[in-house]
């Protein structure tokens, strides 16, 4: 694999960003069983493998990055051979002492590469040096890649929040201290 640049977008890359592939291929998801009874809720998370591999949507509109420039706290990018290979956005706003990682996305032609994990790594860089003590990593229950990769790198599994997005998807949340 070539080398992988890490570095703050600028206002140019956004056009390019944008043209990224964010769906995934997945054969498993995470489905959410709620369980209540005797003054007692709570919710199980199983993963379960589909019937055969399908193409999941991006839970988040791709033009909303645009939009949202100046809201995150930072956008990393990854540059490989001069390419734009794929992205992560992230805040420091949502929780005190807490990195907050939004989005990630890797072009098609650069995944299973070690682009994703280099962007998450780099993001718990710029969070440690924001002063912060956990980062978390948010994703669909439907997005076993993003899934797989956060407890890889040590993530651990720390809530969920159902019909966080606006496709009405589930969002999983994965954390770690810094």
């Amino acid at each position: 694999m070539s080398q992988v640049e890490i570095r703050s977008a600028v206002a140019n890359d956004l056009n390019v960003l944008m043209q990224i592939d964010h769906a995934c291929q997945t054969d498993y998801v995470w489905q959410m069983d709620i369980q209540s009874g005797n003054g007692q809720a709570g919710a199980v998370f199983r993963e379960i493998r589909l019937p055969r591999s399908v193409s999941v949507a991006y839970p988040r509109s791709v033009s909303s990055l645009a939009d949202d420039w100046s809201r995150r706290s930072g956008i990393l990018v990854a540059v490989v051979e001069e390419n734009i290979a794929g992205y992560l956005r992230l805040t420091d706003r949502v929780i005190p002492q807490t990195g907050w990682i939004t989005d990630l996305a890797v072009a098609v032609r650069y995944r299973r590469q070690g682009i994703a994990s280099a962007l998450v790594l780099a993001a718990q860089s710029w969070a440690a040096g924001r002063k912060n003590r956990h980062i978390i990593i948010e994703m669909s229950s439907k997005n076993n890649p993003a899934i797989q990769l956060a407890q890889k790198l040590g993530y651990e599994f720390c809530g969920y929040n159902d019909r966080y997005y606006e496709s009405r998807d589930i969002a999983v949340f994965f954390g770690r201290p810094l």
